[in-house]
């Protein structure tokens, strides 16, 4: 009788720890957040958090049964300030996981801070510095975006042989972000015949750019601006009122919505600059159009862009592969969140600017666009699609070894060769 007892005892207890972890699995999803909501790219953070809300408005909020927490940390794009943000997510708030960063540097910081929390899986919001995946990568950090030198591919190309451009100077943020950026670009406009006479970069956060408008050379074609958020728009007035006059090339986060929504007279300068990147804001694939009413529907015009940024557009795309990926494994992050990070890994996304896979670095394999901009019928700027090029990967189609014989992005790197 004892026994028999004894054995009920057990068998409830079993039960009750078999509940105990059940309940757990369907608490809520405590997901930590890193935007730059400081700094030069503060209205680019604002963005990529309205991508991630709107895709959590799609979602009602839940992922895998599981209602979501959200923890919000803002940064600066500085690596220090996503490195701190992201220990107090991990560390304080006790996050299941975490999605961000934004800029090139912090992503490269993030990684390596991965690598010391094994039982928190890291989705990318939008940085793209190569370097993050390629150079090193964590087993737990995933990026669902192309990097910079993908946002580049197909643009060097069409400044040649679309517009005649073939001598150019550059300016550019001087961090990681913009050097791949910028070698994407300069690698295709060099093989295909293009000059680079001058290479000018700048600290983020630059205000005056009167000695760098002043070293800019005369007998170009054009100006490669690869600048984002008040750094551009403090340039593009700063040379309007110089009374410059030469064509501009985009870097990819020249011509999104921070700048085309832009107050002064620069923005009309913009009409018809090239570029290339991760969306065309005007393209009419179905898919594409749906994202843009979500977007538009999710925020009273007078508090978001027109058409989403290509930073919108990041985080609404790590975002959803995370609901994707929580849904099928049913809400379940046990065994070190294996099953989740396997689903990461071989998810084919079905997003909005086109499908995306993971390489085996867990970097993502997309469509770039080269773009270019234009008035609409209401005043308003945004980008067309001139072409598109599918599966770009992190090596741009070369082979492996001669990509890596390039060298990391750099100042001087890539030089301006014909062949590679």
């Amino acid at each position: 009788m004892k026994k028999a007892f004894y054995g009920s005892l057990s068998a409830m207890a079993l039960v009750a720890a078999g509940a105990t972890v059940a309940t757990a699995q369907q608490g809520p999803l405590k997901v930590g957040v890193l935007a730059t909501l400081e700094g030069t790219y503060t209205v680019l953070g604002e963005d990529g958090m309205r991508g991630l809300k709107t895709a959590l408005k799609q979602a009602d909020n839940k992922a895998g049964g599981r209602e979501i927490e959200l923890v919000v940390q803002s940064t600066d794009a500085s690596p220090d300030s996503a490195l701190r943000g992201a220990r107090k997510l991990v560390e304080q708030d006790k996050v299941d996981l975490v999605i961000g960063p934004l800029s090139g540097s912090e992503g490269i910081a993030i990684r390596d801070y991965s690598k010391t929390q094994p039982q928190v899986t890291f989705i990318n919001g939008i940085s793209g510095a190569q370097e993050t995946t390629f150079v090193d990568p964590s087993p737990n950090f995933f990026r669902f975006n192309t990097d910079g030198a993908q946002w580049g591919v197909g643009l060097g190309d069409y400044v040649v042989n679309g517009k005649g451009w073939k001598k150019v100077a550059s300016v550019a943020e001087d961090y990681s972000f913009a050097y791949t950026n910028f070698l994407g670009f300069a690698l295709g406009f060099c093989e295909a015949g293009g000059e680079i006479t001058d290479r000018q970069w700048v600290p983020l956060g630059t205000k005056d750019f009167g000695s760098i408008i002043a070293a800019l050379p005369d007998d170009v074609d054009a100006i490669y601006v690869g600048l984002g958020g008040g750094d551009a728009v403090n340039f593009l007035n700063q040379y309007q009122q110089a009374g410059g006059d030469a064509h501009f090339i985009g870097g990819s986060i020249m011509v999104d919505g921070t700048v085309l929504s832009s107050e002064g007279s620069a923005k009309q300068a913009l009409i018809g600059t090239p570029s290339s990147g991760p969306q065309a804001d005007t393209w009419d694939d179905p898919k594409w159009q749906e994202y843009v009413k979500a977007y538009q529907d999710a925020f009273p015009p007078d508090q978001r862009f027109p058409i989403p940024s290509l930073l919108a557009t990041g985080y609404y795309n790590a975002t959803n592969a995370m609901l994707q990926c929580m849904d099928k494994v049913g809400g379940d992050l046990s065994d070190g969140q294996a099953k989740f990070r396997d689903c990461l890994s071989n998810i084919e996304l079905d997003a909005p600017n086109g499908k995306i896979t993971l390489d085996d670095n867990r970097q993502a394999v997309g469509t770039n666009f080269v773009i270019e901009v234009v008035e609409q019928p209401d005043g308003t700027l945004a980008t067309k699609m001139v072409s598109m090029v599918d599966n770009v990967n992190q090596s741009l189609g070369l082979d492996l070894d001669k990509f890596k014989a390039i060298g990391l992005p750099s100042r001087d790197t890539p030089e301006c060769k014909t062949s590679y």
